[in-house]
């Protein structure tokens, strides 16, 4: 075996094992994510939460109640969840990958389908800061409540994030698919 044949066996192989760790560390993000976040929402003080929904923390009258705190924790799980659904697809992607299947149009679609599961959790995540706005200062006196609308940076970085993974799937893809045509003239 020539020595450039002999690296690409060891690449491949390296390939394999890390997208086995890299498998197996999404199903680990999977089951401890969203208990993460619970704990979070159980014990981060009111003006840090009030923060992340875009409010100041004077915008709260007292301390948050129970009820809001278990509201704004379900309401964040939601673009969670979206997300999770994503690694799961990039788990899918993974496994194939350390099964050698580096260019096959399955991989390629779970990519894809991780990429459009991202943005979706970005669009959710905009969605659920507002309604976390309204839920904490639902109990403030009449016109004392907010509304927020906040997008962050990293939303923006995650959306740009899913947009290039998305596009290297295409890209894949078309060659993938050229690949296949010119193996059909030889």
């Amino acid at each position: 075996m020539n020595s450039s044949a002999y690296s690409r066996t060891q690449d491949a192989q390296r390939i394999q094992r890390l997208s086995r760790i890299l498998a197996v560390s999404c199903l680990i993000l999977i089951a401890v994510l969203p208990i993460v976040v619970a704990i979070y929402w159980a014990i981060a003080d009111s003006g840090t939460l009030a923060v992340r929904a875009g409010l100041s923390p004077s915008d709260l009258r007292g301390a948050l109640m129970p009820w809001q705190r278990i509201a704004g924790g379900l309401i964040t799980e939601i673009p969670l969840a979206l997300l999770l659904v994503g690694i799961w697809q990039a788990r899918t992607c993974f496994k194939l990958f350390a099964a050698g299947l580096v260019f096959s149009s399955e991989a390629v679609l779970c990519l894809k389908r991780f990429a459009g599961w991202a943005g979706a959790s970005v669009a959710a995540s905009t969605f659920a800061s507002t309604a976390i706005s309204i839920v904490f200062t639902l109990s403030n006196p009449p016109g004392l409540r907010h509304l927020a609308i906040s997008i962050g940076s990293d939303q923006v970085f995650m959306l740009f994030f899913s947009s290039m993974v998305w596009l290297m799937a295409a890209v894949i893809g078309q060659g993938q698919m050229l690949a296949e045509e010119n193996a059909t003239f030889i």
